[in-house]
C-alpha cells in the first residue's frame, strides 16, 4: 500500500503558507507510513486538503482533483448526505471509527474502505489551516480490522454481519470481472440491491442496469420483453420494439426470479448465453448482444432441476459466480443499522425528523422478519406515517410487528395445506406439559420474551429455542 513518497507535493491543497504546507507534509508522511490516506474538510464538509495516498485509491491525480468537492461525492450520500450518520456525528462534534463505505471518484473503480471521521480539535498555534474543521481517515477495508458494531455502507446496502461482509467483499472482488452471477436468497433480502452493487462496481458501470422480473409476466409477453418484437408479429404489434437484451447490450441485464422462467424460454436464454445472439419475436434475423447477465432466485434451483422444472445446462451457465444472501433472521446484528438507515431515508423524503426509541428498536430486534429487509422497510414507513411525536414508540409500530404471534399463531389463520398440517402438529404438541407451561408464561407476560425468560428462569436464547421447537416463534 505504501510506496515511495513523490518528489512533488505530498498534499494536494490550495495553501501557499510554508508553515502550513510543512505541517501537512509531516502529517501525510506519518499516516502514509501506516497505509492511511486522509482528507481535511471545512465546516461545510467540502474537501480542503487530500493526501497523495488518495491517488493510490482513486487513480493518479485524484488527490488534487477532489479538492473543493463535497465529501459525499467520494464517500456517498448514505453516510454524508443531509441525514447521513457521519455528517450528523461531525456536526455534533463526535467521532466515528471503523465505518465502511464505497470510495468512488473519477475513472477508477469503486473501493471498499474503512472510514474514521472526527472533528479537528482547536489548535492555538496557528500551524493548522483555519479552514479545516474535520478530518477523514481512509484505509482499504481488507487491511482494516472490523470494529464491533460499525456498519458498512456499500452501494446502497447497509450491514454489520460477517455474512454480509463476505457478500460485499465478493462484490468488490468482481469489480474487474464480467462473469455471469447467480444471486440466491429469500424474497425481500435485497438481491436486486446486490445486483446493482455488482453493476456499479464493474467495468460496465457507465452502461445501463436493466431489470426484468421473470415471474411477473406470462410466457408470451416475457419473450417480447426479453427479445423484443417486430411490427405485425402479433395482434397489437403496431411497431418494432427492442427487447431488454438489446437495451442492456453494453450494460447489465438483471433477471429476477429466474426460477419462474418457463421451459421454452429457458432454452432461448441458454442460446443467448452460449452464442450471444437472439431473434426478435416475428423475425428471423439474428441479433447480437453483449449484455452482462445477473440472475436471482428465491427458490432452490437444484431441487427444481431434480424435479425437471429447470434445465441443468442453463443452471451451470448462470451459476458461474454464486452469491447467497442470508435472511435477516440469521443476521440480527444488521437490524439496527438497517432500521436507522431506512428511517433516515424515509424522513428525508418527507422533510421530517424522527428517531426510534430504545423500546421500539427492541421490538424490531425481537421480530422474526419473515419478509426480511422489505418487511422492515415497510414497518419503518408505517411507523413514520402514524407517529405523532419526534420519537417513534412501540405503539407506533403495526400490530403485525408488535404482536407477530397474534398474526401467525398456531390457532389463527390456519386453513389448508401446510397450515393445516402445522395445526395438527400443534394439537399433538399441546398435550406436552412443557408446551402448556411455556405458552401460559408467554401469555401472562404478554409475549414479551425478556419478561417470560425471567419468569421461567431461562436465558433469552434458551427461551427462543424452545419457542421454535414448539412452533411458537
Amino acid at each position: 500500500m505504501v510506496g515511495q513518497v513523490p518528489d512533488t507535493k505530498c498534499v494536494a491543497d490550495v495553501t501557499n503558507d510554508p508553515l502550513m504546507q510543512a505541517a501537512l507534509t509531516g502529517v501525510t508522511r506519518v499516516l502514509a507510513s501506516v497505509g492511511r490516506a486522509f482528507v481535511c474538510l471545512d465546516s461545510h464538509l467540502r474537501i480542503v486538503h487530500a493526501s497523495y495516498l488518495l491517488d493510490q485509491l482513486l487513480g493518479e491525480g485524484m488527490a488534487l482533483k477532489v479538492c473543493g468537492h463535497a465529501i459525499e461525492e467520494i464517500l456517498g450520500e448514505d453516510l454524508f448526505g443531509p441525514n447521513g450518520p457521519l455528517r450528523q456525528a461531525l456536526t455534533a462534534g463526535e467521532k466515528r471509527e471503523g465505518w465502511r463505505a464505497t470510495l468512488q471518484f473519477g475513472p477508477a473503480g469503486p473501493r471498499l474502505v474503512s472510514v474514521t471521521a472526527a472533528p479537528l480539535l482547536p489548535e492555538p498555534s496557528g500551524v493548522c489551516d483555519p479552514r479545516v474543521a474535520h478530518m477523514i481517515i481512509l484505509r482499504p477495508a481488507d487491511e482494516e480490522a472490523i470494529y464491533e458494531g460499525a456498519p458498512t455502507f456499500f452501494s446502497g446496502a447497509v450491514a454489520c454481519s460477517a455474512s454480509m461482509q463476505r457478500v460485499f467483499r465478493m462484490v468488490e472482488t468482481l469489480q474487474h470481472s464480467e462473469a455471469t452471477v447467480l444471486i440466491s436468497g429469500e424474497s425481500g433480502t435485497g438481491k436486486e440491491i446486490v445486483a446493482k452493487a455488482i453493476h456499479q462496481n464493474s467495468p460496465r458501470r457507465e452502461g445501463v442496469f436493466v431489470a426484468v422480473n421473470c415471474g411477473a409476466l406470462p410466457a408470451e409477453l416475457l419473450e417480447c420483453e426479453l427479445f423484443g418484437h417486430v411490427r405485425g408479429a402479433f395482434t397489437g404489434a403496431v411497431r418494432d420494439r427492442i427487447g431488454r437484451f438489446e437495451m442492456a447490450s453494453e450494460g447489465t441485464l438483471f433477471l429476477d426470479e429466474i426460477g419462474d422462467l418457463p421451459m421454452p424460454l429457458q432454452v432461448k436464454l441458454l442460446r443467448v448465453l452460449q452464442e450471444r445472439t437472439f431473434e426478435r419475436v416475428g423475425e428471423n434475423t439474428p441479433r447480437s448482444t453483449n449484455a452482462r447477465v445477473i440472475a436471482a432466485t428465491n427458490i432452490d434451483l437444484r431441487r427444481a432441476m431434480s424435479q425437471g422444472q429447470f434445465r441443468e445446462d442453463l443452471f451451470y451457465r448462470l451459476c458461474v459466480v454464486p452469491i447467497e444472501i442470508p435472511p435477516l433472521r440469521v443476521r440480527r446484528e444488521d437490524i439496527a443499522p438497517l432500521a436507522s438507515h431506512l428511517l433516515a431515508r424515509v424522513t428525508s423524503q418527507h422533510g421530517l425528523v424522527k428517531r426510534l426509541s430504545p423500546q421500539a428498536m427492541r421490538v424490531l430486534l425481537d421480530h422474526p422478519w419473515p419478509g426480511n429487509v422489505r418487511q422492515l422497510a415497510n414497518a419503518i414507513e408505517y411507523a413514520v406515517a402514524v407517529s405523532k411525536l419526534e420519537t417513534i414508540l412501540p405503539e407506533d409500530l403495526s400490530e403485525e410487528i408488535q404482536h407477530p404471534h397474534l398474526i401467525d399463531s398456531p390457532v389463527r389463520g390456519v386453513s389448508e395445506g401446510a397450515d393445516a398440517q402445522r395445526a395438527d402438529e400443534q394439537a399433538n404438541t399441546a398435550e406436552n406439559p412443557e408446551y402448556s407451561h411455556l405458552l401460559e408464561a408467554l401469555e401472562i407476560n404478554h409475549w414479551r420474551r425478556e419478561e417470560t425468560a425471567k419468569a421461567l428462569g431461562l436465558s433469552r436464547t434458551t427461551l427462543w429455542r424452545k419457542m421454535r421447537e414448539f412452533k411458537l416463534a
